[in-house]
C-alpha cells in the first residue's frame, strides 16, 4: 500500500502511482472514494454507511475520506450530486433550462450503469431525515440558487423551485413509482408536452 492506495502484486501499480504527481494521486484517491461512498450508500443505507467502511472498500485511512471529504454528511452530499451532473444546469440560459432540467432527469435515471444507485440514492433522501435535508440543503440548495440567478426577477427563487419540483415529481412518479403514462412515454414525448409548461415557469413575465 502507497500513499493509502493498494499497489499490484507485481510492482506495475507501484510504478505506475510514481510516474503521477501528488495532485493526480490526490484526484484518483478522491475518485475512487466517492465511487466507494456512492456504491455503499446506494446498497447500505445512509445510517449502515460510515467513514470507515467506505475507507475500508478503497483501502485508505479513514482521516484521508475525511482530509477529501469532511464527515459524512458531506459525503453523502457529494455521493448524491456527482450521481447526475448538475454544471449544465448552473450554467444553462433561461432558454435552455427546460431541455437542460428533462435531460438532467434522463441522464441520472435511464443510464444503465448508474440508474440503480440513483434511484438507491434518493429513496434514501426520501426516508431518512438526516439524508432528506442534505438533499434539499446542499445539493438542490446550490444547484436552485444557481438556476434562479440566470432566471432573474422579483419571483425567480419561486420559479426556480418550482421547476425543481417539476424535475423531482417527474422523477418519482416515472422511475420509483413508475406511473403507467410516465413511465411509458418516450423522451420525445416528454420534451412535447413538458418543454412548454417548464418554459413558461422560468420565463419573467416581463419577457412573455
Amino acid at each position: 500500500m502507497e500513499n493509502g492506495m493498494t499497489v499490484a502484486a507485481d510492482g506495475t501499480g507501484e510504478k505506475s502511482e510514481k510516474r503521477l504527481s501528488r495532485d493526480q494521486r490526490r484526484e484518483r484517491t478522491a475518485v475512487a472514494i466517492l465511487a466507494a461512498a456512492r456504491r455503499l450508500f446506494a446498497e447500505h443505507g445512509y445510517d449502515r454507511t460510515t467513514i470507515r467502511t467506505v475507507a475500508a472498500e478503497v483501502g485508505v485511512d479513514p482521516a484521508l475520506v475525511m482530509q477529501h471529504f469532511g464527515a459524512k454528511e458531506r459525503l453523502f452530499a457529494a455521493a448524491v450530486e456527482s450521481t447526475v451532473d448538475v454544471s449544465s444546469l448552473v450554467h444553462a440560459t433561461t432558454q435552455e433550462l427546460p431541455a437542460v432540467a428533462l435531460r438532467h432527469v434522463f441522464e441520472g435515471f435511464e443510464d444503465v450503469e448508474s440508474r440503480s444507485s440513483a434511484e438507491a440514492l434518493l429513496r434514501n433522501c426520501l426516508t431518512h431525515p438526516e439524508a432528506m435535508a442534505l438533499l434539499r440543503d446542499d445539493v438542490m440548495g446550490q444547484t436552485q440558487a444557481a438556476v434562479a440567478a440566470t432566471i432573474g426577477g422579483d419571483d425567480a427563487e419561486l420559479r426556480a423551485a418550482v421547476l425543481n419540483a417539476c424535475t423531482l415529481g417527474i422523477t418519482l412518479a416515472r422511475y420509483l413509482l413508475e406511473v403507467p403514462a410516465l413511465a411509458d412515454a418516450g423522451r420525445d414525448d416528454l420534451h412535447r408536452v413538458l418543454g412548454p409548461a417548464l418554459q413558461a415557469i422560468v420565463t419573467p413575465v416581463s419577457e412573455v
